[in-house]
């Protein structure tokens, strides 16, 4: 079977066309020994299978970063029985830059170039066939973006694997592979000097627009504004999310039926037919509530995606990120990221899902890190009431103020921890980029990329979810219906003594450990161990629809739990494993189940340290 590689910069278009040709026919996972995404898949054409492979989106081929080393050293291998080239027409003079790297190469290669409806509405007209000569390969213009090109591609393809073309002229490279060879400064300068002046020989008199002069728009004079423009621009991200909220919460609703309308049938038919009590909890209490909880996953994915797909393609992020990289670039992070940092005070799952405009795998795992440490909307819903037990309002304003400074320190040591390996201090650089021009979305494609996002990762989810779920489940689980009779109150119980080094009674940390499921199941399962009127497994999978007596547990919490405890309580579940499904998304997000371990296993153990500084630090003044 043929094998066709994707070649070209982030943002050039490359996992549009993956996603356009393979479809449902994908895999993605981590190249092997590299924290570096690896997306293959294939596609038919007239009968004829053939491989797809999205190599890792980065600017040069020098073998400087480990996303440039994969895909040098993938193209060099001969794998790859063609190369498309994928470049922003609407911005071509700084696309070209790979092409002068790949031309000393001698592949077999085609040159696509992507975004042709952007640079036809800046006034640009292209010279394809000028191009494909002075290259000596094909070149196609092209919009990813719009399902009718693909055919032309197809044909292109299938065309140049039975007669291909290599590049005709490259630029003379003096140590024929710089980066890898040891060579001055000097001669690094000479080389990107020789490569930019083919470059601009290559496109002398391929490119004519008739605006020679460009102009900010009266919106980008504020978008870049210092101060202002980080105001704009966070307003427009948390508007955004909103909106994205408004989209996923009628899908929400609909899933919030399934366990509310099944679950008592189906206990009811099952245990009719005599079905062992333990079987009939897994599928009335525990499966109605997974395909909810993975339908609510799919729900945030397609929301935050059709609002943030439609901002990345009018050009808006990329004003966000140059906003912010400055700031966020101390931490190793890109600009980029702002907006799934300021999407997690939403929800986890919405900030994770939105870190793919990250750049490169490192990037977006580190991203997905530093979400984790902000509040979801579910935390701020229970941080109050249970401050309220034990804390006057201006109490309680304190905590919240103190939860808010503590987000900068958690993103920080996330920084410190894991950014030495997935953004290396030596590999990070501040953004170079040309703000591209608004131009308008194409929402058939935002649609159909957002609804194969949302329905892969419902399926995903599904398994995901089911495996913890199933733990937990076996955990919580009781014949009697008694949390006295869970193996989780027997463990519990067991290490109180320490438990209660860290600030928690085995109550608090039951609850504490229920908080890594789900938030929203905190306050059923305090109402469950305190008060009694509920068995762990109904407390935390039906968290959405019971809630709990607030004025009982609050009399019964505040004369078994000190001020201390509280407290301690309820940094150690704000900052705790955010829940199963942010856990299932990051996972699925990530490909990677060693990096998601290894996050979530530094949240759980920072949050019991948390736990027990301001435990007992607070037991000195309370």
């Amino acid at each position: 079977m043929s094998t066709i590689a994707l070649l070209g910069q982030p943002n050039s278009g490359k996992s549009t066309v993956f996603n356009q040709l393979t479809g449902a026919r994908q895999h993605v996972g981590n190249w092997p020994g590299k924290t570096v995404e690896k997306k293959d898949g294939s596609f038919s054409y007239n009968g004829t299978k053939y491989n797809l492979v999205d190599l890792p989106g980065s600017y040069a081929l020098s073998g400087n970063s480990d996303e440039e080393i994969i895909t040098e050293d993938f193209i060099k291998s001969g794998k790859a029985d063609l190369v498309c080239i994928l470049v922003d027409a609407s911005q071509l003079e700084r696309s070209m830059y790979m092409v002068s790297e790949f031309a000393s190469m001698g592949k077999p290669a085609i040159l696509i170039l992507n975004m042709m409806d952007v640079a036809e509405k800046q006034n640009k007209t292209i010279d394809a066939d000028l191009l494909s000569s002075r290259l000596g390969i094909p070149v196609l213009p092209f919009t990813a973006a719009e399902g009718k090109e693909y055919g032309k591609l197809k044909e292109l393809i299938v065309k140049e694997l039975s007669a291909p073309h290599t590049l005709s002229s490259a630029p003379y490279l003096a140590s024929g592979n710089g980066a890898k060879d040891k060579v001055s400064a000097d001669q690094l300068k000479a080389e990107s000097e020789t490569k930019f002046q083919w470059v601009s020989e290559i496109l002398d008199g391929v490119t004519k627009t008739k605006d020679e002069k460009y102009s900010l728009s009266k919106f980008d004079r504020i978008a870049i504004r210092p101060v202002l423009g980080k105001v704009v621009t966070i307003g427009i991200i948390l508007l955004a999310f909103m909106v994205a909220m408004i989209i996923c919460i009628p899908f929400m609703s609909i899933g919030s039926m399934i366990p509310q309308y099944t679950s008592g049938p189906i206990a009811d038919a099952l245990t009719g037919w005599n079905v062992h009590p333990w079987l009939v909890s897994i599928f009335s209490l525990m499966l109605p509530n997974v395909v909810y909880f993975s339908l609510s996953m799919a729900a945030f994915v397609l929301g935050v995606n059709l609002v943030f797909g439609f901002l990345e393609e009018v050009g808006f992020l990329a004003r966000a990120a140059y906003q912010f990289d400055g700031v966020l670039s101390k931490i190793g992070l890109q600009g980029k990221a702002v907006a799934p940092l300021l999407m997690g005070f939403g929800c986890t799952i919405g900030g994770s899902c939105g870190t793919r405009v990250m750049d490169n795998w490192g990037q977006k795992m580190l991203a997905m890190a530093a979400v984790w440490a902000i509040p979801c909307a579910s935390i701020w819903a229970i941080v109050p009431v249970i401050s309220g037990m034990f804390f006057p309002a201006w109490g309680t304003l304190l905590i919240c103020i103190g939860i808010l400074l503590y987000i900068f320190v958690m993103i920080f040591l996330v920084s410190k921890i894991f950014g030495k390996k997935l953004a290396p201090i030596e590999n990070r650089t501040g953004m170079i980029m040309e703000l591209p021009p608004y131009h308008k979305a194409h929402w058939k494609h935002i649609w159909k990329e957002s609804f194969f996002k949302s329905s892969d990762i419902f399926f995903r989810a599904l398994r995901t979810v089911t495996l913890i779920s199933l733990l937990f489940w076996a955990l919580s689980y009781s014949g009697s219906g008694k949390v006295e009779d869970s193996i989780l109150y027997k463990a519990g119980t067991a290490i109180e003594p320490v438990t209660k080094f860290f600030g928690m009674g085995w109550r608090t940390f039951m609850a504490f450990l229920s908080s890594a499921f789900a938030k929203e199941a905190v306050l059923g399962v305090l109402n469950s161990v305190f008060v009694g009127d509920n068995s762990l497994l109904n407390a935390t999978f039906n968290a959405k629809t019971s809630g709990a007596d607030a004025g009982t547990l609050s009399t019964v919490m505040s004369n078994a739990v000190s001020s201390a405890e509280a407290l301690a309580f309820m940094f150690a579940v704000t900052f705790n494993i955010p829940c199963v499904m942010a856990l299932s998304t990051t996972y699925r997000e990530s490909h990677s189940l060693k990096w998601t371990a290894r996050v979530a296993i530094f949240y759980f153990g920072s949050a019991l340290l948390l736990s027990c500084i301001v435990y007992h630090v607070a037991d000195l003044f309370m």
